[in-house]
C-alpha cells in the first residue's frame, strides 16, 4: 500500500508502551517547529534555516518519521548551498508538507 499526498503520517514508534508519550510530545511542537521554519524561510536566514533542518532530520527519524528525514536533509544540503531560490522553496515547501502530516 502506497501513503498519499496528504495522508497522515505516524511514528513507527507509536504504539511503543516507553517511547508513545515522547512521541505524542514531538507531534505535539510540530506546528512550532513548521512556524520556526516558516519564519527562517520567510526571514532569508539560510544558516538558521539549516540548522533547524538538520535537528528536524535526527529528531523525525529518533520519534520514528523516517519519511520525514530525506525532505529535512535536502533542504538542509540546500540552505548550506548556493542553491537557486527556487529549489530552496521547493525543498521548504516539501518538507512542511510532509511535516504537517504527522498526526
Amino acid at each position: 500500500m502506497t501513503t498519499g499526498l496528504n495522508d497522515a503520517l505516524v511514528s513507527t514508534l507509536a504504539d511503543d508502551p516507553d517511547l508513545g508519550e515522547i512521541v505524542r510530545l514531538y507531534t505535539a511542537e510540530m506546528p512550532d517547529r513548521i512556524a520556526a521554519l516558516q519564519a527562517s524561510f520567510d526571514s532569508g536566514d539560510r544558516a538558521r534555516l539549516a540548522t533547524l533542518a538538520h535537528q528536524m532530520k535526527g529528531a523525525a527519524g529518533s520519534h520514528g518519521f523516517h519519511a520525514i528525514t530525506p525532505y529535512a536533509a535536502a533542504l538542509e544540503r540546500l540552505s548550506r548551498s548556493a542553491s537557486r531560490d527556487d529549489e530552496l522553496r521547493q525543498a521548504f515547501e516539501a518538507l512542511v508538507e510532509i511535516c504537517s502530516r504527522v498526526r
